[in-house]
């Protein structure tokens, strides 16, 4: 009993800091736009991608041919971070991000779950290890995979956000980054006291230097974004576009276009943005505190649009190109609703 009980206070004495920065990087998120499920989800795949960087790490080191020592510092590095990377690519390229806070969260989630398994495995290596030991592989190492990924998560989000047609290497930018810092703390330039302090230090920093831009970003992202397109629904549904530049660019389209199409795209350009503008309201109403509940009508919403777009064709809704927002931001903010 009294050896469980030492092995379990060992694994929550290192990994005690990571999760307790993660909860806080939750509370801190104004908009909640991580679920609870969603972070267990990801904590659970980290876990699984400490078990392939394991078995990756011990075959490329049989190939390769370089020292253990000299493996560590620089392959080691570049093998796990790239691991833990592909969940999070994966989730941009979903469009299931839609802030940089949100990428820091699913990121610093990810290494959670790595440095769990990885903690325990240590764990089950060096049972004679001291306290001291586990203080540094919680405060230091564990800190370290979160960040790290933390790191990448927020410049592949940044990355994509402006570039207007975003490469699908493009997430992959940050990269470089997450692995330059994992490097230089295999390289023990410190001793281990000092260099989880300098952990300590920075990455609360540096993530909290990323809330406090990623929210202000939001705040002016919905503020403008909500205007103007409830300025062109407006437009619309009062039927004064037709005195407007948008108007004279749709007249303008009936020379190529029936015009049961042209009704079509006005059907869509309305639809779409009055899904924008429920996104945004949304938002602004979590961050002010209140539970809202899901709009049933929006999956009937939805349909019609994959109706209406399939039924104008890809030339058509080129054409209204111009009109609507594709920025993976707000693209993100579409699929929020529809989930």
């Amino acid at each position: 009993m009294n050896v469980v009980l030492l092995i379990a206070s060992k694994i929550g004495l290192s990994l005690l800091p990571v999760f307790l920065f993660l909860s806080a990087l939750i509370f801190l998120d104004s908009y909640k736009l991580v679920t609870l499920r969603a972070i267990l989800t990801t904590i659970a795949i980290g876990c699984t991608i400490a078990v392939c960087a394991y078995l990756a790490n011990n075959e490329l080191f049989k190939r390769i041919g370089l020292s253990e020592l000299t493996y560590r510092r620089y392959a080691s590095p570049l093998v796990e971070e790239l691991l833990k990377a592909i969940y999070v690519t994966l989730l941009l390229r979903l469009r299931k991000i839609g802030f940089m806070v949100d990428a820091a969260l699913q990121g610093f989630a990810i290494g959670a779950g790595f440095a769990l398994v990885e903690n325990v495995y240590y764990l089950l290596s060096l049972e004679e290890a001291n306290l001291f030991v586990w203080i540094v592989r919680g405060f230091g190492t564990a800190v370290m995979h979160g960040g790290t990924t933390a790191i990448f998560g927020v410049i592949a989000k940044y990355l994509m956000d402006i570039q207007e047609r975003p490469s699908i290497l493009t997430p992959l930018a940050g990269l470089g980054a997450a692995a330059f810092v994992h490097s230089a703390f295999n390289h023990f330039l410190l001793p281990p006291a000092a260099s989880t302090a300098l952990m300590v230090i920075t990455m609360p920093v540096l993530l909290m230097g990323v809330f406090t831009q990623s929210e202000k970003g939001t705040r002016e992202w919905l503020g403008v974004g909500f205007d103007n397109d409830a300025e062109l629904l407006t437009m619309i549904t009062t039927g004064n576009i037709q005195q407007t530049r948008i108007g004279t660019y749709l007249d303008s389209l009936e020379q190529r276009f029936q015009g049961e199409i042209i009704a079509d795209l006005l059907c869509y350009l309305r639809i779409y943005l009055e899904l924008a503008i429920q996104a945004k309201g949304l938002l602004m109403m979590r961050e002010s505190g209140f539970n809202v509940e899901p709009d049933p009508e929006v999956s009937s919403k939805f349909a019609e649009l994959k109706y209406l777009e399939k039924n104008v064709g890809k030339t058509a809704m080129l054409a209204l190109a111009p009109f609507l927002r594709t920025s993976s931001r707000d693209l993100w903010q579409l699929h929020m609703l529809q989930s």
